[in-house]
């Protein structure tokens, strides 16, 4: 069993891809091909949002939106210590202080409550993460934003498709940002992302940002980067995005049979209300994780584990702070006991149960959790 079927759905979409490929191919367009444009309509009408740029990966996106609003050396940006290792390295990569504002216990992501305390004189932005395929609070985060007259960057590298009171990811904040690594809800063929706004003026900077900073060729404006999204990228997310919406509801199933067939006593995916997450990872809490993920492997049942550490105790992320003692006790909670099961729109119900019968044997197995 795979812990994504990613096959799957590449079998439904393949002679599509394939004639893609060849035009792609007979045009010799590598590089911000007409596929890439085709593609960047098609995410912000998706969205529904007014300006969408595709780059060459979530990483890229958060950069690209940091460089945009013109985080620097000093200035401070507050955000979850519970994220991939990029939420960080983006902002010290600009000389900028990573802030951490613990978690939610519940819903994984930061405490909305908390941020306002963490606000400075040098806080310069807020970058919320949309955890596990649902949104953070920005009803809450983008009031207090605006109180303080901060700029909201949406990482929203899992949460593509999510919703938050009628509204997707992405379309929530300042600027959104995805990723569209393979294992995401939308996922290329490689690395890519994207970014979203409906600010001109910030469209057209990361416009410019991700082509080297031209405004014109051989013209550069600005200091940008290489973050263009490659045109077999943006031809394999064009067929992918037309199977997005189906997919979002097959997750949704899986989701719920998860729900039903969990034991009470384990700790499943809380959806806040008003939100639909996209399930980008079904994450559940088990005590004793390490020894109950060897004996599922043992089980031929694949676990992950998002995230094993805080990103305050990352020894990068220590090393730049120069503080090594910073104490967050829901994400170290969270970091030492969550555990995501197989998860996709094509997760059969036969595998499904398969899964759920070996964690349900395991967790019965008073020698492997304790």
């Amino acid at each position: 069993m795979q812990f994504i079927d990613l096959k799957a759905q590449s079998e439904r979409i393949e002679s599509q891809l394939f004639a893609r490929f060849k035009a792609i191919i007979d045009r010799s367009s590598y590089i911000m091909g007409p596929e890439v444009q085709e593609l960047e309509s098609a995410l912000a009408s998706f969205v529904g949002v007014e300006h969408a740029f595709g780059v060459s990966s979530g990483t890229d996106a958060l950069l690209i939106a940091l460089m945009a609003l013109g985080i620097g050396p000093n200035d401070e940006v507050i955000t979850s210590p519970f994220s991939f290792f990029a939420t960080a390295e983006v902002i010290m990569l600009l000389g900028a202080k990573p802030v951490f504002v613990d978690i939610n216990p519940v819903s994984y992501m930061i405490e909305a409550d908390a941020i306002e305390r963490a606000i400075t004189e040098k806080t310069k932005a807020i970058m919320p993460v949309s955890l596990y395929g649902q949104c953070a609070d920005f009803t809450a985060i983008n009031a207090l934003a605006s109180r303080h007259q901060l700029p909201v960057i949406e990482d929203g590298a899992q949460s593509f498709g999510a919703l938050h009171h009628g509204r997707h990811s992405c379309a929530l904040t300042t600027i959104g940002c995805t990723s569209f690594f393979p294992s995401k809800p939308l996922g290329a063929y490689g690395d890519a992302g994207a970014c979203f706004t409906n600010d001109a003026e910030l469209a057209q900077r990361m416009q410019e940002i991700r082509l080297h900073g031209q405004s014109a060729r051989y013209y550069h404006t600005r200091l940008g980067i290489n973050g263009r999204v490659d045109t077999f990228q943006a031809a394999v997310l064009l067929e992918k995005l037309n199977l997005f919406s189906e997919e979002i509801e097959l997750r949704q199933a899986v989701a719920a049979r998860y729900n039903a067939w969990l034991p009470a006593g384990v700790k499943r995916p809380m959806i806040s209300a008003g939100n639909k997450s996209v399930y980008a990872q079904y994450t559940i809490e088990v005590a004793d994780r390490d020894r109950v993920q060897q004996a599922l492997n043992e089980r031929q049942i694949p676990t992950a584990v998002h995230y094993p550490l805080g990103l305050h105790q990352q020894p990068s992320v220590q090393s730049f702070l120069g503080n090594a003692n910073q104490h967050l006790p829901a994400t170290e909670h969270a970091a030492a006991m969550v555990m995501s099961l197989p998860m996709s729109p094509y997760l059969t119900e036969h595998d499904q149960r398969l899964v759920m019968d070996a964690l349900l044997e395991v967790l019965a197995d008073e020698t492997v959790v304790c």
